[in-house]
């Protein structure tokens, strides 16, 4: 008999459940009737558990609240905005309005170790700025309550202004955490007011040993006068998922260094530059071998290390560093011996340090601002775009999924798509943002702009069309056999946060059914489409578009990884179509009232068939 074809789940992944799984999958022995026994775990882990009542703990009020959002599923969707959107079919980018909480709870399933890089500006929590206010209950009514009211800061006369903020950070850190790869790596920027907190919270979720490097930034040029000491700077806290597997990139060679490098003596190994021959063995250990006389074949003279040390080579390879003029004896070949530094061996670039002095300061962000949108202060101090840029060339890599969950006025998107102009790569972004109200007296408001979301996608819209322009002007001056320039992903899809968009009655604290499987007014196909593929983990970029067999239109998704069929008039041969389709379908997925009981069985059969003789065909009901 043919068992009853899987439910679509209708809520987010269950990352708690997951992760009882992987203790399970560690320590059977602890789970009893499907519950965890700490008692025994205590056991299994000996002394590694710490549970005296004065250990080191990082406590806040409503820290427990913050764990607890980070755990409630989501049951909310995010609908296409195709108007808003950006070559809708054909783009790999997505811009998200939405809190961003439930946003990442929804992300879960299509981008679960996928994110190579995330870069957050997040509230600073000076006072005055928006600081989210996460609530139980019905996370869309409150989101839609939020995102309908002006700004609510937190004040410092509040007397939980350092925990709010920790409340506020933690839940969303959690959850950003899951979706980065092995590999992957996170850059936060923050300021004064809450680098302890922001150092100890990450501490908390990504492991102290994880933490790469405190990046300072020096923001402006001169000191702001209305301080006793004038914050010149601020911080970008940098953490791996996993220090054992990430790899940052080097930093490219400033037309300095490279000019160091220079060919007199025309070298077939190319340019070099002349570098000490001597080992530096302060706090190392002397070897005596590597302690003998270079002698210079211009003069005779022999030429003994320095205070008694090392030479870096031993006597064979510096003779044939010799017999390779390898060796470098100062301009008038009378000096003491160097090795010369080939630019062709040496790496590609240099090691960032922890001190950023080198990119713009953060006007250069307003005047970025003013040049795309025409109003200096349209936005309160975005970041520069080249500085964003360095931080992805540092993270990422050419075909890096990139996030950033407080997009703001989108620097990341403009920092990522001007990036790929510049090296022809392929990376790709997330932004989401709340679509906070502007204030009526703002100058965005006054320049027609209603939310921050507004202000995001139209910055990226002409950021993206001027990198097209300059593309195109560049590739009109080639010189002869030179490739012309690719012009690199600039579009977005639109996508915003709502509730579902199938009724649902709640059961019991935390259960729901559907109501006769009804779309709620006003809900399109595209919305249907949408929340099947982030309900089942697919990639909110695949291209969608409609399917005719045998008289009826379905809804294809990156040409067969997925066939929805949505609206009634669905019959045996349709079914038998799909499972015939040469680009055979690893989903299909049936609205359970367009089918009924005989036809639910028969497509168990069909698709049944389908997947002895090839490859499993997954069907489910929604």
């Amino acid at each position: 008999m043919s068992k009853e074809p899987t439910k679509l789940p209708l809520e987010s992944a269950d990352l708690v459940k997951e992760n009882i799984g992987k203790l399970e999958a560690l320590f059977p022995e602890i789970m009893e009737d499907r519950k965890i026994d700490f008692d025994k775990l205590r056991e299994i882990l000996g002394g590694e558990v710490d549970d005296s009542p004065e250990r080191y703990a990082f406590i806040w009020p409503g820290k427990r609240d913050a764990i607890r959002q980070s755990q409630t599923s989501s049951t909310a969707t995010l609908r296409p905005q195709k108007d808003k959107s950006v070559d809708w079919d054909t783009t790999k980018n997505l811009y998200i309005e939405g809190d961003n909480l439930e946003v990442l709870k929804l992300l879960q399933r299509s981008y679960h170790g996928k994110v190579k890089m995330i870069y957050i500006d997040p509230p600073y929590n000076t006072g005055n700025d928006f600081v989210y206010n996460d609530k139980f209950g019905d996370p869309i009514e409150n989101y839609k309550r939020q995102t309908g009211q002006e700004s609510k800061a937190n004040p410092e006369t509040d007397g939980r202004f350092h925990s709010n903020w920790c409340s506020m950070i933690y839940p969303r850190l959690r959850l950003a955490r899951e979706l980065l790869s092995d590999d992957g790596v996170i850059f936060v920027s923050i300021d004064d007011h809450e680098v302890v907190n922001g150092r100890l919270v990450l501490n908390e979720l990504f492991g102290e040993r994880n933490f790469i490097v405190q990046i300072i930034w020096k923001k402006r040029s001169t000191p702001p006068n209305d301080q006793v000491i004038g914050a010149a700077h601020e911080y970008a806290l940098v953490y791996a998922k996993n220090m054992d597997a990430v790899r940052l990139n080097l930093r490219e060679r400033s037309k300095e260094q490279l000019a160091k490098y220079k060919n007199p003596d025309h070298h077939p190994k190319g340019p070099w530059t002349a570098g000490d021959l001597s080992a530096n063995v302060k706090g190392g250990r002397y070897v005596a071998s590597l302690n003998y006389p270079i002698t210079n074949p211009n003069t005779g003279e022999q030429h003994f290390p320095p205070n008694n040390g090392n030479w870096r080579y031993s006597r064979d390879t510096v003779n044939k560093m010799l017999a390779n003029n390898e060796i470098y004896f100062g301009a008038d070949g009378m000096g003491r011996p160097k090795v010369k530094r080939f630019l062709s061996e040496v790496k590609q670039g240099v090691t960032y340090t922890s001190i950023w002095d080198f990119v713009p300061f953060n006007t250069q962000g307003s005047a970025e601002m003013s040049e795309y949108m025409g109003n200096l202060t349209i936005f309160d101090n975005p970041k520069p775009v080249d500085y964003i840029k360095e931080m992805v060339k540092l993270g990422a890599q050419q075909d890096s999924l990139i996030l950033d969950f407080f997009s703001g006025s989108a620097t990341t998107a403009h920092a990522v798509m001007k990036l790929n102009a510049d090296d022809g790569g392929h990376r790709r972004f997330i932004m989401v943002q709340l679509p906070e109200q502007c204030d009526v007296q703002s100058e965005a408001a006054k320049a027609g702009y209603h939310t921050i979301c507004e202000i995001g996608e139209e910055r990226i819209r002409r950021a993206g069309q001027k990198i097209k322009t300059e593309v195109d002007e560049s590739n009109k001056q080639l010189e002869l056999g030179v490739e012309p320039k690719p012009v690199p992903d600039i579009g977005f899809r639109v996508l915003s946060l709502d509730s579902s968009n199938f009724e649902q009655i709640e059961q019991q604290a935390g259960t729901f059914d559907l109501r006769d499987n009804t779309v709620k007014a006003g809900r399109s196909v595209d919305d249907l489409v949408f929340e099947v593929m982030l309900k089942w983990g697919l990639d909110l970029s695949l291209p969608i578009e409609p399917l005719v067999l045998d008289g009826y239109q379905c809804w294809s998704v990156a040409k067969g990884e997925l066939i929805c069929c949505m609206d009634k008039g669905l019959t045996v041969p349709v079914l038998e179509a799909i499972a015939g389709m040469e680009d055979r379908p690893r989903r299909v997925l049936l609205r359970d009232n367009v089918i009924d009981d005989t036809l639910k069985l028969n497509a168990e059969a069909i698709f049944g068939r389908a997947s002895a003789d090839g490859d499993e065909i997954e069907l489910r009901t929604v």
